[in-house]
Order: C-alpha cells, then structure tokens, then sequence
C-alpha cells in the first residue's frame, strides 16, 4: 500500500494567549501542498513493527518520532489486535522546515487504519489519539483547507485556493521549541467564527505568521530570502510556514511560480527549493 502524506502550510499564524498547560494558543489558516512524503506499508508475520526511513530528508530522524510514537500507542492500547507492519517512508519534506512532515506522516497511518477499520474509534477517541502524538498531527486527519480557531476547534472546507507556490528551505532548520519559546506578544483572536470568507484570496494576502518576527531575529539570513522572494516578478504574498525554516512565495500562474524558481535558484544556489501548488 502506498499513501501520500501532504505538507502542511500556514498561510496565517496568530498567537493569542496560553492554555493552562502553559502550551500557546494559537489560530491559523492551514492548507496543504501537492507535495507529499511517501509512505508505503504492508502487514507483516513478525513480532514487532519495522520502519525505514529513505529519501533526501531522512538523515538524522531519530528512533524516537512520529511513527514509532504512534505505533508505541496503539500498541499499548491494544488496538492494532498484535497485527504488525512494515513502513517505509520516503522524506521528501525537509526536516525543522514548519511543513508538519513528521506530524502529516502520522496523519497519515491514523487515516488509513481508521478509514481501513483496522483500529477501531470514535471521531473524539481519534482526535485524542493525534495529540497524543503532537499538536500538528489533527491537523492532518482529513488532510483539507482547515481553519484552526484559539479553542482547537478545526473547520474544514473543501474551496480550493488555487494558488501556485515556491517553496524555498535554507540549509538550516528553525527549532520549533526555541521559537515558542520567545514569543512574548498575543493578538486579538480572529477566527473564532470560521467562515469561508476568511479563505478568500484578499484575507490570506493581508494575513501574517507572528513567528516570523522572532524567527527572522534569531535567523537573519532568513529576511535576505524573504525580500528576495518579494521583488520577483507577479509574487501574490511571501509567508514563513509555521515556526520555519520554509519561506513560500505564492502565485496565480504555474508560470510565474517557475520563472521565480530560475531566478532563485541563481541567486541562492545552495538552498533547496520546489515548485508546488495548494491541493
């Protein structure tokens, strides 16, 4: 069995306040690109789980991610019924890149041992069982155009945007942690009544990521790449993806989107970069 497991993008990010768990609150406006690690599976006779990691991104995943997490989990709760698997997964998503591949990789086998009834829960027992796992992995069951309200409450909506992006990722990786870490300042919640209106072209162009600011601070070479990507030719917005590293320059055409990969690449040689759109 082979299954995609799309990268996530924020196309806003807003920080307004902490819960009691001291774990930030936050709301965002989340798509998702057709780009995709690959994750191949199959049943095997064995008496534990086998996962390989291959791929350009693979080096350096320790023992302890996603997918052993998500496994140790179900076993424990006996909900895979001592049936065992083989999973290769082949990274594609640059790691420390703010495209959720480790948490959209988990996403993904809870999607296909729900939909396939090998693990057997309600909708509320699934939604605990991926933030069990981290916090972006909800993000990915049901993997659509999400609107992620300060509660945690996810709206989704089948509008496609239509948008044709660059993806440009510096040869280092923002932590996470460390990010979170310095945010100091909370703004006003926007999406508390999620309406389609608040995917429109207009209202994600005039939308932010708040960790851009304290990003940007701690990695400077990242405010090269953005201004870069601003100055290309019919760019729509340019937004850091969750706490980054990834920059996304977002177009209207196929076209212009590779017309900037060219340019980009001649200016920053050694960065990786792809072209995608929104799914």
């Amino acid at each position: 069995m082979q299954l995609k497991s799309y990268a996530k993008v924020n196309l806003s990010l807003n920080i307004v306040g902490k819960f009691r768990s001291k774990k930030h609150k936050i709301e965002s406006l989340v798509s998702f690109l057709d780009f995709y690690d690959l994750i191949y599976l199959r049943p095997i006779n064995f008496n534990k789980h086998k996962v390989y990691f291959t791929g350009k991104f693979a080096r350096g995943i320790s023992r302890k991610n996603t997918i052993s997490k998500l496994l140790h989990i179900l076993e424990q709760k006996k909900l895979l019924k001592n049936q065992k698997f083989e999973i290769k997964i082949k990274k594609n998503i640059p790691q420390q890149s703010g495209m959720g591949g480790g948490s959209m990789n988990a996403a993904s086998l809870i999607n296909y041992f729900y939909n396939n009834k090998i693990i057997k829960l309600n909708k509320k027992k699934l939604i605990n069982l991926a933030n069990l796992i981290g916090s972006d992995v909800i993000l990915g069951i049901n993997p659509k155009n999400t609107i992620l309200s300060s509660s945690g409450k996810l709206t989704k909506f089948k509008k496609k945007l239509g948008l044709h992006v660059l993806i440009v990722k510096p040869n280092f990786g923002c932590s996470t942690k460390f990010v979170y870490s310095k945010v100091r300042c909370y703004s006003k919640a926007k999406y508390n009544n999620p309406k389609q209106l608040l995917l429109s072209k207009k209202n994600i162009v005039n939308s932010s990521n708040a960790l851009e600011k304290i990003a940007f601070k701690e990695y400077p070479k990242l405010i090269r790449i953005k201004l870069f990507l601003l100055k290309l030719s019919k760019v729509k917005f340019v937004r850091m993806s969750g706490s980054g590293s990834s920059i996304l320059a977002y177009f209207y055409s196929k076209k212009a989107t590779e017309n900037a990969r060219k340019k980009f690449k001649k200016e920053f040689n050694n960065y990786w970069c792809i072209t995608s759109k929104t799914i």
